[in-house]
């Protein structure tokens, strides 16, 4: 059974979580459901970034200590991602003992591995706390951040510890260009390969007397920043540096938002390699959701609260329609209307409408017992999950939801060229019997498919056909054979009840 270790960006805990960060937890989620469909072995990490200026700033407007803000926002943050069906394995905190254990441990290898990497200098700039970074000119428009144009920039002089980045150009380059640190989609592959080909400058390491943060290894006065902090959660939440770290280690998958490739397929690769330790084998970044053009985000604010998003159709329907419509490669706009539109032709009419005519017609004319039978809906289907199957692998998220849509509404079709209630009304039992039969497979593999989009309907499905066992122990390569002839079924719900109308 491969090893599948997945990782989501850790977020920020200075406000709550909106649909940009839904977007990517969703994603991550739909990857590790579907590897565990393959049969890998999944380790899924999510988490929370707690040591950065904008937490203390939080804090402070809020009248409580950092840990008191950070402990909030965790249960927020954890909450929503339950709410979203979320099946991570994991879930890491920047203050924990086992982080700031990692931390210290990393930086203390390339001190023994590259002193000459770790030095002490003077560094003045300007600082952007919704980025945590400094700002070079090509990232400044009039005066502020091009990603938070609403925060001033802070002028900052301190003397602090480098990191050598500039000494890792070539090495991280080459593993890129070579496959060996796989960059997806390719757009934002050549966007870190044209920074590389531009040079490297060496960073800052370490913020001077702010108390709020990991000590810096041998310097009091020092912590660490909070980005070198951030990135090391992927090692950390292996157990690193006890033994037994590298069952997890390397990173199978790490997934991000665009606007932060440069930390993970630049910085954090450069770290690993001073620390002498195995790179992730890819780094997949997804657009961003956008709202009437504009990127959702805490900082900006949005007109589109997280929560009322879950609650307008559910989590299943938000899941999908993220997933499907505003896709994960590129940027992608969320509207009402749109959601709408999705959820009442694709979830509600089709797969929907599918499930219960299919069950409603198993208990109509055969009490709810499956027949034997064959079809050429089959036929139909397994070409469909072999697409399926292909865009899947590739996350292709959109693609793959595409498919299994695909395959419900080619059984819809399927039902009105067999037209089965004329079969039962001429007696040709033998016929209709295949009919149902392929329906009632047709309906369980959609289930299987459907566990990475929208996982309570799957689960809901799956126990209409009254198998032993839950929906996530099915296995992909079973569904050529899966057959549930002989079954009682139950008499199915509506799953994506349509809203009822308002009144005149």
């Amino acid at each position: 059974m491969p090893k599948f270790y997945l990782t989501t960006a850790i977020d920020y805990s200075n406000g709550d979580p909106h649909l940009g960060q839904a977007l990517e937890k969703i994603g991550a989620d739909c990857i590790a459901r579907y590897r565990r469909l393959r049969g890998d072995a999944v380790h899924f990490l999510m988490g929370m970034d707690e040591h950065s200026q904008s937490v203390i700033q939080a804090a402070a407007r809020a009248g409580v200590t950092p840990a008191q803000w950070v402990g909030r926002m965790a249960d927020t943050f954890a909450g929503y991602w339950r709410r979203l069906h979320c099946s991570n394995d994991d879930w890491i905190r920047t203050t924990e003992p086992r982080h700031a254990r990692g931390v210290t441990a990393l930086l203390e290898r390339i001190q023994q591995r590259q002193p000459g990497d770790l030095f002490v200098a003077d560094y003045e700039g300007l600082y952007c706390t919704g980025c945590e970074e400094f700002k070079t000119e090509a990232q400044i428009v009039n005066g502020h951040c091009i990603e938070h144009p609403t925060l001033e920039l802070i002028r900052t002089r301190e003397r602090n510890h480098f990191f050598r980045l500039s000494a890792y150009r070539d090495a991280v380059l080459e593993r890129i260009r070579s496959g060996a640190l796989a960059v997806e989609p390719q757009i934002r592959r050549n966007e870190v390969v044209r920074l590389l080909e531009d040079g490297l400058q060496d960073i800052s390491i370490s913020r001077q007397r702010q108390a709020w943060g990991i000590p810096f290894p041998g310097d009091t006065e020092q912590t660490v920043y909070v980005w070198f902090d951030a990135l090391t959660n992927y090692l950390s939440a292996t157990g690193f540096p006890d033994a037994g770290y590298e069952r997890l280690w390397p990173a199978d998958l790490h997934v991000v938002g665009k606007n932060i490739t440069r930390f993970h397929c630049i910085i954090w690769p450069a770290m690993l390699l001073a620390a002498d330790l195995p790179l992730p084998r890819a780094v997949r970044a997804h657009g961003f959701v956008l709202w009437e053009g504009t990127k959702m985000s805490k900082t900006a604010g949005t007109a589109v609260t997280l929560g009322e998003a879950i609650d307008r159709h559910g989590a299943d329907a938000l899941r999908y329609f993220l997933l499907r419509e505003v896709g994960f490669d590129n940027d992608g706009e969320f509207t009402w209307e749109r959601f709408d539109a999705r959820y009442s032709s694709e979830l509600a009419d089709t797969l929907g409408n599918l499930v219960k005519r299919s069950l409603d017609m198993i208990h109509r004319y055969r009490g709810g017992v499956v027949p034997r039978g064959t079809g050429a809906l089959d036929e139909a289907a397994l070409g469909l999950i072999g697409a399926y199957q292909r865009a899947m692998d590739a996350a292709r998220l959109d693609e793959g939801a595409a498919h299994w849509m695909q395959l419900a509404a080619r059984a819809n079709g399927y039902i009105q060229e067999t037209l089965p209630w004329e079969l039962a009304k001429a007696g040709k039992d033998a016929e209709l019997d295949h009919v149902l039969a392929s329906l009632a497979r047709t309906v369980g593999r959609l289930a299987v498919l459907g566990l990475p989009f929208t996982p309570a309907a799957a689960a809901t499905v799956w126990g209409l056909l009254g198998g032993s066992g839950p929906v996530e122990g099915v296995r992909l390569g079973e569904l050529e054979t899966f057959d549930p002839a002989g079954r009682q079924v139950a008499k199915p719900p509506i799953l994506f009840p349509k809203p009822k109308a308002a009144p005149a």
